[in-house]
């Protein structure tokens, strides 16, 4: 795995690869991208490395952080996360910003198609994964997340976010993927 920071969370509940995570507060450089998912993916991931490889107004570098993120901007029903369905085919793709900033004190990006955005503490319900992130992989584990949260009577708040910790040449088999779905910290801890 990449040895790159990680935000910073709370493992409240485990079991088997699937875990209930409190976050703490953390900033992000986002960017909307429109098409089909992983090509998607990979056109928000150049815009975000141009921002945080001195694509800014300060002309500052950045470290590389884990995970990217990427999110279809639809909403989930309450019982049942629906992948790659819903509201076109808008992706929000986003980079954790290094620990140390602020949202004042992050580098103000160049390009209008970067936000910098300031998230609260947040609780997710996660399962976690290998092998490449294919749609069939994805799918897969998007189903036995969903089957969890009916099980455990979870309600959900959000968006489904897709999880990517490794560069490209990772093997498969020492890949680190995960499926998100926000849960209200009114949830009751399993």
């Amino acid at each position: 795995m990449s040895n790159v920071e990680q935000p910073k969370y709370r493992v409240i509940l485990s079991e088997n690869n699937i875990e209930l995570r409190e976050y703490a507060p953390m900033l992000l450089a986002e960017v909307e991208v429109s098409g089909e998912r992983k090509e998607a993916i990979k056109q928000g991931f150049k815009m975000l490395a141009d921002y945080i490889f001195g694509n800014n107004v300060s002309k500052k570098k950045m470290e590389m952080t884990a995970p990217v993120t990427s999110e279809l901007n639809e909403k989930l029903a309450m019982t049942a996360p629906v992948m790659q369905q819903g509201q076109g085919d808008k992706w929000k793709v986003r980079f954790v910003m290094p620990a140390g900033y602020n949202i004042d004190t992050l580098p103000k990006p160049n390009s209008s198609s970067v936000n910098l955005i300031s998230i609260p503490a947040k609780r997710f319900v996660v399962i976690r994964f290998s092998g490449w992130a294919g749609e069939d992989n994805i799918q897969l584990h998007t189903e036995e997340l969903k089957a969890y949260i009916s099980e455990q009577n979870l309600k959900t708040a959000g968006n489904l976010v897709l999880a990517f910790y490794n560069p490209p040449w990772t093997l498969p088999f020492l890949r680190r993927n995960e499926v998100m779905i926000e849960v209200p910290f009114t949830t009751r801890t399993l």
